[in-house]
């Protein structure tokens, strides 16, 4: 069987999400089967976003398949697309979204390549590990694991349960409880010493403005001293997970 492997991300107006999802797809090149081509392989490494993209999902899932399998011969079940959701929460994108776009794609190939989708990257359990590294990395009091959250019921069991084994407490950027709730709890029990984790995949809008969040709390708290960690980024590590995933 000849496998291709679709990277898919949120989307971003902001540029730097996808350089670091080319960056990602040049890791995960680097791990495909030594039997590929090694010419071909970057064309057997795609990516793809959900939003903010000229074209919906399912067309750019059928677009990466033809340019994966173009050069192949068309003989039933032996083509295979594997999609792995880079997303941290099992929310509406996850859930719902994604799979509706992907059986919209899965209809206009047909069974001559066939699509599967991965877990989504949030729940491979080694993840916790690569925060416990950041964590490690800075000297502080008491931490804040800052997600983006999502409006499915129970999707943020996941960050609840991670931020517990990590000795920190939760914060949602869309939802409650606040970075600034959190703080202002975290400052009452007396700690003086904070640092915040994002827990997104890359810099971007979002990141940036958690950054100006911050500031505009170290005003507001000027006995606190606070530090922001970095959110994963694209590294050996984080493909290492995403591979991982594609054999799941």
């Amino acid at each position: 069987m000849s496998s291709a492997y679709l990277l898919l991300s949120h989307g971003s107006r902001d540029p730097r999400p996808e350089i670091a999802m080319q960056q990602l797809a040049r890791l995960i090149c680097h791990k495909l089967p030594k039997n590929h081509n090694s010419a071909n392989s970057e064309h057997l490494v795609g990516i793809a976003a959900l939003e903010m993209n000229p074209q919906p999902l399912h067309e750019q899932i059928q677009q990466f398949a033809k340019s994966a399998f173009g050069d192949c011969p068309v003989s039933q079940n032996e083509n295979s697309l594997k999609i792995v959701p880079l997303f941290l929460l099992p929310g509406v994108h996850v859930m719902t979204d994604i799979p509706a776009e992907v059986a919209l794609a899965q209809q206009t190939l047909g069974q001559d390549i066939m699509i599967e989708l991965q877990p989504y990257l949030g729940s491979h359990p080694n993840l916790e590990k690569l925060l416990a590294k950041q964590i490690a990395a800075i000297k502080a009091e008491a931490w804040i694991l800052l997600a983006h959250g999502s409006r499915r019921p129970g999707s943020q069991e996941t960050v609840e349960a991670m931020a517990a084994s990590l000795g920190a407490v939760t914060a949602y950027w869309a939802g409650p409880p606040s970075l600034e709730l959190r703080v202002k709890e975290l400052v009452g029990a007396g700690y003086r010493e904070i640092a915040i984790l994002p827990y997104f995949l890359f810099a971007g809008g979002i990141t940036d403005a958690i950054a100006t969040s911050i500031e505009q709390l170290k005003l507001q708290f000027s006995a606190v001293n606070f530090q922001l960690a970095e959110p994963l980024g694209a590294s050996a590590e984080l493909a290492e997970l995403i591979w991982d995933l594609t054999d799941r």
